[in-house]
């Protein structure tokens, strides 16, 4: 209409939230990374399990907006690493500070996990990046603690998870921090 101006909206889209998704894996790769090593003692389960459960909470945002992104494997691992990873190892943690439970069924569940990634991989290997590295350090750890947990003794082999572990966390620590301050500055100032 004339003499009208017209109003326009802006929106603009929600920014990517998987940094905030890599600090929680960082987080727990490295509680997990303490606790296989015998960096802190079976005494400290119970606040592992506090941090597990906060990192519940932002891998499950972050999961959702993923999938909402359209980000289809990000945002399902997302959301089966809060909820398991996350909250049921978290809650355990703290359930089995009070009870005495018979923990080898982690074993089968951690089994589980394990040959999701290893056959949700390919998905994440279809470009070779820093993800990619998070997932094989993640996917070298996981049969470990399913065999560490179902009461298998590893032997020499037991250091591989810790460290595994620790690798993706500092992988993921790398590249959330790749992924915030490019953004911020809208170019490459750490490589990805």
């Amino acid at each position: 209409m004339e003499g009208q101006k017209e109003i326009m909206v802006q929106t603009k889209e929600w920014s990517n939230p998987t940094a905030a998704g890599l600090v929680a894996l960082a987080v727990a790769s490295f509680c997990f990374f303490a606790l296989l090593q015998g960096e802190v003692s079976a005494n400290a389960k119970p606040l592992i399990g506090c941090w597990l459960i906060g990192g519940f909470v932002v891998q499950v945002i972050v999961g959702v907006l993923d999938l909402k992104g359209g980000n289809h494997a990000g945002g399902n691992v997302f959301l089966f690493f809060s909820a398991f990873f996350m909250l049921a190892s978290g809650a355990e943690m703290l359930i089995g500070s009070v009870l005495t439970v018979d923990t080898r069924i982690d074993g089968w569940a951690w089994l589980a996990l394990s040959l999701v990634m290893i056959l949700w991989a390919p998905a994440f290997f279809k470009k070779v990046n820093i993800l990619s590295f998070i997932v094989l350090a993640i996917i070298i750890a996981l049969p470990f603690i399913a065999f560490k947990d179902l009461g298998y003794d590893l032997g020499v082999f037991a250091p591989v998870p810790a460290f595994a572990l620790l690798i993706a966390g500092l992988l993921a620590i790398y590249l959330s921090a790749a992924i915030v301050v490019n953004n911020a500055y809208g170019k490459k100032i750490y490589p990805m």
